[in-house]
C-alpha cells in the first residue's frame, strides 16, 4: 500500500485548480516551457555559429561565450524548476516507504513546504546578489554580470508559485499541520537568536546543516533541495557569512564551459530512445550475440554497453533499452525481474563508457582531461561487462539453458546496415575529440544534430509536436541535473569554509599513505554517497577532496577518477536507496522486491569487477598512453 501511494503521488496527473489559477498556472507552464526550448535550441545554434566560425572563417566569435551561459544558467534554473512541476528531480524513497499512509502524507507534504521555504530563501538572497554586482558589465556584450543569476531569481518565484499550488491542491489540510508549526519554528528561532546562536559556534553549525540534509532527503526532500536548505542552514547559523553566498555560488556552479555538453549529450539520448536508433542498436547486437547461453540478457549488457557510449545520458540508456528488451523477455517468458537487475547492474557498468555525464562533471571540477577519461573509461566498462556475461553465461548453464540458433548470415547482415548510421555517431565523437578537431561541447551538439537527421529525414520516427515534446522533456531532465549540481556546488562550498577537506586530508593520514584502505575506503564512500545522493552529486562534492589526497600518495589521479565514477554508479543503481535503480524497475514494469532479489549475485560480481579495476590501473591507463595522455 506504502509504494502504491508513493506511485499515485509521483505520477498523479493534475487535478482542477480553480478555473482562473489553473488556467494562470498553465500560461506560466507554457511561457517557461517556451523559455527553456529557445535556451536549449539557441545554445545548439550558438555552438553551431562558434564552430562555423573557426573553421570556415577562421574566427571566433567572443560574444558566444557568454550568451551560451546565460542559455545555461536558464536551461538549470528554469528546467529545474519545471522538472519539479512535472516530478522529476530525484528522490531518496527507501526510507518514506516503511511509514504508514498517513506518515508518508505527512513526509511529502513537508518536503513541499521545504521547497517553497528554500526557494523564498534563495529567491531573497539572489535579489540582494543581483542589487550589488547589477553594476558590473559582462567583457564582451557589456550586459550587467548579474543578469546570469536572473533566471535563479525567476526559478525560486516559480517553485515558490508551484510548491504552494502544489500544497493547496495535493495536501490540502494536511499542508496547515505541516506550514503552521514550521512557521511558528522560525518565528521562534529568528527572534531568539541571539540566544542560541552560541551553541553553534565551532563545529555547530556544519553539524546542523549535515544532520538538515540526512533528515530532509529521508524525509523525501528532492536532493537538489536538500542540499540548497543544508547550505542555507550553514550560512544562517554560523552567522558570519551573508547569505548572498548561496545564490552566488549556485550559479558559479553553472559557470564551466564543460558543462554545456550535458543538455546536448541528454537531448541526444532521447532522440535515440524515440528516434528508433537504439531499436536498430539492439537488433544488432541480438544478431550478433543472441545465440549466446543467456542470450537476451547477454544482448542487454552488450547493448547497454554501446548505448551508454552513444547518449551519454544514463536515464535515456535505461530507457532505450529496458522498453526493448522487456518486450522480449515477454514473449521468450523470460524473468523480467531478472530482467531488471541485469539492466540495472549493466547501466552502472556504462557509467565510464563514453560520452558520460560523470566524466564531464569530472572534468569540469577536476585538473583531469576530458578527452583522457573518454578513453580511461572504455576498457574498465568491458571488463565489467565480461564479468557480468560470465556470470550470466554460467546461470544459464547451470539452470539446464540451451543456446540459441545463431542468426543467419543474411539476419546478422540486415541489422548490421541497419546498425551503420548510428554507429556512426560514437565514430564521430571519437574522431573530433582525439584528433582535436572540437570540443566535447562542439561533438555533443553535433552529435544531436547527426541524430534529429536519423530520427526525422531518414528513419521518420519523430514528427514536429513528437521533436518539440522531445527538446521539451531534454530541456527539464538537463534541469534536474544542473539544479542538483549548482546545489551541489554550493553544498561544496560550504563544506569547504567549514574545513571538512582538512578534517578529510587528516583522517586518511591515519592510514599511514595506505594505497588499498585508502582506496576500499574511497570506493564505499562512493557507493554509499552514490546510492544517497542520487550519484552525480556525491561525485561533485567527494571528487574535488579526494583527487589531490590520491595524487599525494602515489595513485593516477586518471585511474582514480574512473575508480569513482563506477563507484558512483553501483551506488546509484543500488537497492534500496539507489535511485536508478526504481527507475529501472519502472521501465521494466516489475515490483522492486522481486527485482532486489534477483540483484543480489549480479550486484556481487559488480562488485568483484569494480575490485578487478581499482587494484589492476593497467585496465584503465593503458589505452590513455597509447594516445599519449598519460
Amino acid at each position: 500500500m506504502n509504494k502504491s501511494f508513493l506511485v499515485l503521488f509521483f505520477k498523479k496527473e493534475r487535478l482542477p485548480f480553480g478555473g482562473t489559477a489553473e488556467s494562470v498556472l498553465r500560461s506560466i507552464d507554457r511561457l517557461a516551457e517556451l523559455i527553456v526550448i529557445a535556451a536549449l535550441l539557441g545554445e545548439l545554434a550558438i555552438v553551431v555559429i562558434n564552430v562555423f566560425g573557426r573553421v570556415g572563417l577562421e574566427t571566433g566569435f567572443l560574444w558566444t561565450d557568454e550568451v551560451a551561459r546565460l542559455a545555461l544558467s536558464t536551461l538549470t534554473f528554469v528546467g529545474g524548476a519545471l522538472a519539479y512541476r512535472r516530478g522529476h528531480h530525484a528522490y531518496v524513497r527507501a526510507a518514506l516507504e516503511r511509514l504508514p499512509a498517513l506518515g508518508q502524507r505527512w513526509c511529502l507534504a513537508l518536503a513541499d513546504a521545504l521547497v517553497l521555504l528554500g526557494a523564498l530563501v534563495a529567491g531573497w538572497a539572489s535579489l540582494d546578489f543581483i542589487r550589488t554586482s547589477w553594476t558590473e558589465l559582462t567583457p564582451i556584450l557589456s550586459l550587467p554580470a548579474a543578469s546570469i543569476a536572473l533566471p535563479l531569481t525567476a526559478c525560486m518565484a516559480l517553485l515558490v508559485l508551484y510548491s504552494g499550488e502544489r500544497l493547496i491542491r495535493v495536501h490540502g489540510r494536511m499542508a496547515l499541520s505541516v506550514l503552521l508549526p514550521l512557521a511558528a519554528f522560525l518565528l521562534l528561532a529568528s527572534f531568539t537568536k541571539d540566544v542560541w546562536t552560541a551553541f553553534f559556534i565551532g563545529d555547530g553549525s556544519i553539524a546542523a546543516a549535515l544532520l538538515l540534509f540526512l533528515l530532509t532527503v529521508l524525509a523525501g526532500l528532492p536532493v537538489g533541495f536538500a542540499l540548497l536548505l543544508a547550505s542555507a542552514c550553514y550560512l544562517w547559523t554560523a552567522d558570519s557569512i551573508p547569505m548572498v553566498a548561496l545564490p552566488q555560488n549556485m550559479v558559479n556552479g553553472t559557470g564551466n564551459f564543460v558543462l554545456l555538453a550535458i543538455p546536448f549529450f541528454v537531448f541526444a539520448g532521447l532522440i535515440m530512445e524515440r528516434g528508433g536508433i537504439s531499436l536498430r542498436l539492439v537488433r544488432f547486437v541480438h544478431a550478433l550475440v543472441g545465440h549466446v547461453r543467456g542470450g537476451l540478457f547477454q544482448v542487454m549488457v552488450v547493448s547497454m554497453y554501446l548505448v551508454s557510449g552513444l547518449s551519454g545520458s544514463k536515464s535515456a540508456d535505461v530507457a532505450a533499452v529496458g522498453s526493448v528488451m522487456r518486450d522480449m523477455l515477454e514473449r521468450e517468458r523470460i524473468s523480467v525481474a531478472e530482467g531488471t537487475a541485469v539492466l540495472a547492474v549493466s547501466a552502472a557498468m556504462g557509467e565510464t563508457v563514453p560520452p558520460s555525464i560523470a566524466m564531464l562533471i569530472l572534468g569540469s571540477i577536476s585538473s583531469l582531461s576530458i578527452a583522457a577519461l573518454f578513453i580511461a573509461g572504455i576498457v574498465p566498462a568491458a571488463v565489467i561487462a565480461v564479468c557480468l556475461m560470465v556470470l550470466i553465461y554460467l546461470r544459464a548453464r547451470r539452470a539446464g539453458g540451451v543456446a540459441l540458433r545463431r542468426a543467419s548470415l543474411g539476419a546478422m547482415t540486415r541489422a548490421g546496415l541497419g546498425a551503420i548510421l548510428p554507429l556512426l555517431m560514437p565514430a564521430m565523437l571519437f574522431a573530433g575529440i582525439l584528433l582535436g578537431y572540437a570540443t566535447p561541447t562542439e561533438v555533443s551538439a553535433f552529435a544531436v544534430l547527426y541524430g534529429i537527421f536519423l530520427s526525422t529525414v531518414v528513419y521518420r520516427a519523430l514528427d514536429g509536436r513528437s521533436f518539440l515534446r522531445t527538446v521539451i522533456d531534454s530541456a527539464t531532465l538537463t534541469g534536474m541535473i544542473l539544479f542538483i549540481l549548482a546545489s551541489a556546488s554550493a553544498f561544496s562550498w560550504v563544506l569547504t569554509v567549514a574545513d571538512l577537506p582538512q578534517r578529510l586530508v587528516e583522517v586518511l593520514n591515519g592510514v599511514h599513505d595506505s594505497r588499498p584502505v585508502f582506496l576500499i575506503g574511497s570506493v564505499l564512500l562512493l557507493i554509499v554517497s552514490g546510492s544517497l545522493l542520487e550519484g552525480l552529486p556525491a561525485l561533485n562534492v567527494l571528487a574535488p577532496l579526494l583527487l589531490p589526497i590520491a595524487g599525494r600518495i602515489g595513485i593516477s589521479q586518471l585511474h582514480y577518477g574512473i575508480v569513482l565514477i563506477i563507484a558512483m554508479g553501483v551506488g546509484a543503481f543500488m537497492p534500496p536507496a539507489g535511485v536508478g535503480f526504481y527507475v529501472c524497475c519502472a521501465i521494466m514494469r516489475t515490483r522492486i522486491e522481486s527485482a532486489s532479489r534477483a540483484i543480489m549475485p549480479y550486484l556481487l560480481v559488480l562488485l568483484a569487477g569494480l575490485m578487478i579495476v581499482t587494484f589492476v590501473p593497467w585496465f584503465t591507463l593503458a589505452l590513455p598512453a597509447v594516445f599519449g595522455f598519460h
